[in-house]
């Protein structure tokens, strides 16, 4: 069985694909796939599927949505009861969150380790298991659902960035720019694509392209934050307006993919 959260909340057995179309059933599933295999409360759980306005029927109720959703899986022991809630057994391999974290930390070890390539290759196959652009799309956030999705969207993005640096360790800088310009425009308060998208366009011999970019970005954050653009972005601008052939080389030998891509 595999459980799918990184785009609508899927279960898949085998090539079937589950359907969970009551929308306290997904809420249901989704908290306890939060909390995989961990007993959930289930004052917890009246929380998830009604906020601070449950019916007076909501205990009953909520005995009835883990039942069915019992049969829908297929797997009576899937859920288990306890004295004060439930836990929802989840096997290693089954949660594409799970693997998404697994793989990616994998990446994260082969940059630090300075093996851009595999690096690369990890984030792109942790990238691959989403499914869309944001976790639990068609789950309300709420709870424990909204602190994991908000967690695994950023993550996402993050990994997204790592999997750019280690291209760019390898050289592959103008394969990137059309990437770059999609990163931009959905991330257009994040400084780094456009940091990412001006270093692509000035290695691929476009400095007025890369240039022009700074201004768009100087544009959008002084009129949506009414900031100017940090100093890294400033300084990559700098560096540019007077061709710093320095920023053409590929220092792979002197950097890694540690710590700071994946804060």
């Amino acid at each position: 069985m595999e459980f799918r959260v990184l785009g609508r909340l899927e279960v898949r057995h085998g090539e079937w694909c589950i359907g969970i179309s009551a929308p306290k059933q997904r809420a249901l599933l989704a908290t306890l796939l939060c909390r995989a295999n961990e007993a959930v409360s289930r004052d917890h759980l009246i929380d998830a599927l009604w906020g601070g306005r449950p019916p007076r029927s909501a205990g009953d109720n909520l005995r009835i949505y883990v039942h069915h959703l019992r049969r829908i899986l297929g797997e009576e022991d899937r859920i288990v009861r306890h004295i004060y809630g439930y836990t929802l057994d989840v096997r290693p391999g089954e949660l594409d969150a799970d693997n998404f974290r697994e793989m990616a930390d994998r990446g994260l070890a082969a940059g630090a380790a300075n093996d851009p390539a595999a690096a690369s290759r990890l984030f792109g196959g942790a990238l691959a298991l989403w499914r869309g652009e944001t976790s639990f799309a068609d789950v309300p956030r709420h709870g424990t659902v909204s602190a994991m999705a908000n967690m695994l969207d950023e993550r996402r993005e993050v990994v997204a960035g790592a999997r750019i640096e280690a291209e760019f360790l390898l050289g592959r800088s103008g394969e990137l720019v059309g990437e770059l310009r999609r990163l931009v425009t959905a991330n257009p308060l994040r400084e780094k694509p456009y940091a990412q998208l001006m270093l692509a366009l000035y290695r691929d011999g476009r400095r007025a392209e890369a240039l022009q970019v700074y201004r768009n970005a100087r544009q959008v954050l002084i009129e949506d934050l009414g900031l100017e653009p940090g100093p890294e972005l400033r300084a990559l601008e700098a560096a540019i307006l007077k061709g710093d052939a320095a920023l053409l080389s590929t220092p792979g030998s002197q950097r890694t993919l540690s710590g700071p891509l994946l804060t």
